[in-house]
């Protein structure tokens, strides 16, 4: 969107300490940590290096956003891999020898990094922290997909951090002439002089694809060599070695460059890593193009964030695989006269929102000390949505968080999304959480003309879960009817009325089209009774909802024998059937029952000889039972004397 990220301010030091340039890129808000969240003991926390704290943050955010709640990973094989080259907070907080606590040697060590994640996530896959200078991260990669490859890991947390507290640190590049004087990054421009420091930490959740139920793009391969003696010097970028590792690259996949779309390259600025880097791309990506290779360099968006800035190249990336465009490079008005790709028209910078050319696209990464990194990803452009009738029917839209507000704004993204099932699907997965962590719960409708959103605050006690089957009188026509648009349900009563048929039973007609007289046929209620609380059963275990007991009356009963495995669904349904067979066919002289507002002391004092109480429903609730027309002058009486009836 062309808006540039660096800025002119004294969040870190004071603007032009040391004749630093003014302009860095900086994060907001790095003081601020939900320690109890990620179990950090206080003492811990104010000793810990704030990279490693939002390193915390991001990681829990990435496993969220591939729609895996992070608890089921849990004990499993995945991996951290994490680019990092130090920590400006250890050198603070270790300064005074009378203050030192020693947590900030495990607040603050990089190989933390890496290992407080494991620590936290409880993964048990390899886990380490990667330092080729600004090639780390994207080697932290190349890394992570070596020990997918070879079953090391079966997942991955792939990440890079780089946080600038200490001017000190900042003054030693500009010593060795890489900083750009007026803090901005023309990367590929004729006046490019050097890179603006800037800040990230960002982290990928990698998977195999097999495993992944979002998939923005597939890693084909990566790659790394390292530079070894150059007469120029270690920090020299060696343009023949970059060459050699794309060429490398391409052949062990068996791809021809030409096909990449679009390769976002390490692009510095500097006077001698542009040239060597971009015309190795043109030597080995633009041999036989039909159409100018698109590059770009994030750096001139957000700085460099030297060792995460693979990771930050991957982000910008992703992000360009949704929008379905590549941003704007900012800062280039004419290109370096040193790149001849860029004068003869074989390369073009991106300089204006552009659409992704192809499904082919391609990062470099290089380190100051000679280590080189590639990567060729295949885009996930098959983003369609696949035809769904639910899309439009009104859903149920659930959610947790750690406070009320976060339970709104999430609801309220999914409102604005109602038919959108795949985001639900993706955030219904992360709506159960421990209510420790995420005390809050909500839901709203989809598609529906209420507008209300519930949100409450729950405790931590998990609360037991009843399976209550009611019995014969609750029956009532159109009961379950809305219910068969739900999949599972309707399936269950197609299984049901299969048995029935045999019967001269049409379950389908009772559910969608039965008038209450057709209900007061004994046989027609509890067929009817039953089939829909085998279906809700089927629904709940559908849902892995299982129940901490059960109980039922008269036909519920059959209900609670087909919840816990006693009756088969088969079983259930011809029990229900033969039982009210025997009372239709039974004869009997005609009996009633009603429920009335007496205590059962009263009930037994005033009902006749031949009325019974049958049931104590409560301290003022008795149902009776005796002859039909007995209960109904019994009945009479009461209501005349204003009693509940």
């Amino acid at each position: 969107n062309g808006i540039d990220m660096v800025t002119a301010d004294d969040r870190r030091w004071p603007e032009g300490q040391y004749g630093l340039p003014t302009r860095n890129g900086k994060l907001k808000e790095v003081d601020r940590f939900d320690a109890a969240f990620f179990n950090v003991h206080p003492k811990q926390a104010h000793n810990m290096d704030p990279q490693l704290r939002l390193l915390l943050e991001v990681t829990y955010e990435s496993i969220c956003d591939a729609g895996i709640n992070p608890t089921k990973l849990r004990g499993t094989k995945t991996g951290v891999f994490i680019g990092a080259s130090g920590s400006d907070a250890q050198t603070a907080f270790s300064s005074d020898p009378q203050t030192l606590e020693g947590y900030s040697m495990t607040g603050c060590a990089t190989s933390m990094f890496a290992n407080r994640l494991s620590y936290f996530f409880d993964f048990k896959g390899p886990s380490y922290t990667v330092d080729t200078a600004c090639s780390s991260s994207l080697l932290a990669l190349d890394c992570a997909l070596n020990a997918l490859r070879s079953g090391a890991c079966d997942s991955a947390i792939v990440g890079g951090v780089n946080l600038c507290f200490r001017p000190q640190t900042s003054l030693q590049f500009l010593k060795l002439q890489m900083l750009s004087n007026d803090g901005a990054c023309r990367a590929f421009d004729s006046s490019g002089t050097g890179y603006v420091r800037s800040e990230t930490v960002a982290t990928v959740f990698i998977q195999k694809r097999q495993d992944a139920k979002r998939l923005y793009a597939t890693v084909l391969h990566s790659k790394t060599n390292t530079d070894g003696w150059k007469k120029d010097g270690i920090t020299f970028p060696s343009g023949a070695m970059q060459k050699t590792l794309l060429e490398n690259i391409y052949n062990e996949i068996h791809l021809d460059p030409n096909l990449v779309g679009y390769v976002e390259a390490h692009g510095t600025g500097t006077r001698a890593g542009d040239p060597q880097e971009i015309n190795s791309i043109a030597q080995v990506f633009c041999s036989k193009r039909e159409q100018p290779l698109l590059i770009g360099s994030t750096k001139s968006n957000m700085g460099h964030p030297e060792p995460a800035s693979g990771v930050a190249a991957l982000a910008k990336l992703l992000v360009a695989i949704q929008d379905g465009h590549l941003p704007a490079n900012l800062h280039y008005n004419s290109p370096n006269t040193d790149i001849q790709g860029l004068t003869d028209g074989r390369l073009k910078v991106v300089t204006e929102k552009t659409e992704l050319p192809n499904n082919l696209m391609a990062i470099n990464s290089f380190g100051f000390g000679g280590a080189n990194v590639h990567a060729v990803l295949d885009v996930n452009r098959n983003r369609k949505e696949i035809e769904n009738s639910s899309r439009n029917e009104t859903r149920i839209a659930i959610t947790c968080a750690r406070t009320a507000d976060g339970c709104e704004n999430i609801l309220k993204r999914l409102k604005q999304s109602e038919n959108n099932i795949e985001l639900q699907a993706l955030m219904t997965e992360n709506s159960f959480h421990p209510s420790y962590t995420h005390p809050y719960r909500g839901f709203t409708l989809l598609n529906s003309t209420e507008s209300s959103t519930i949100v409450q605050k729950c405790n931590n006690e998990r609360r037991p879960i009843w399976f209550i089957f009611s019995g014969m009188g609750t029956q009532w026509s159109g009961m379950g009817r809305d219910l068969m648009e739900l999949k599972i349900f309707r399936q269950s009563i197609e299984k049901s009325a299969v048995v029935l048929e045999k019967y001269n039973i049409d379950l389908f007609k009772l559910i969608l089209q039965s008038t209450p007289a057709d209900l007061d046929q004994p046989i027609n209620s509890f067929v009817s009774i039953a089939a829909i609380q085998i279906a809700l059963v089927d629904c709940l275990k559908t849902m892995g909802v299982q129940p901490d007991g059960i109980v039922g009356h008269s036909v519920g009963e059959l209900g609670c024998a087909y919840a816990d495995g006693c009756f088969t669904a088969e079983e259930t349904i011809l029990a229900a059937y033969f039982r009210g067979k025997c009372i239709q066919e039974a004869n009997l002289p005609a009996g009633a029952m009603a429920a009335v507002g007496l205590t059962w002391e009263e009930c037994k004092e005033m009902c006749p000889s031949d009325i019974s109480p049958a049931c104590h429903n409560a301290i003022d609730t008795v149902t009776i039972s005796g002859p039909k027309q007995s209960v109904e002058n019994f009945v009479a009486e009461l209501k005349e004397k204003k009693n509940f009836c």
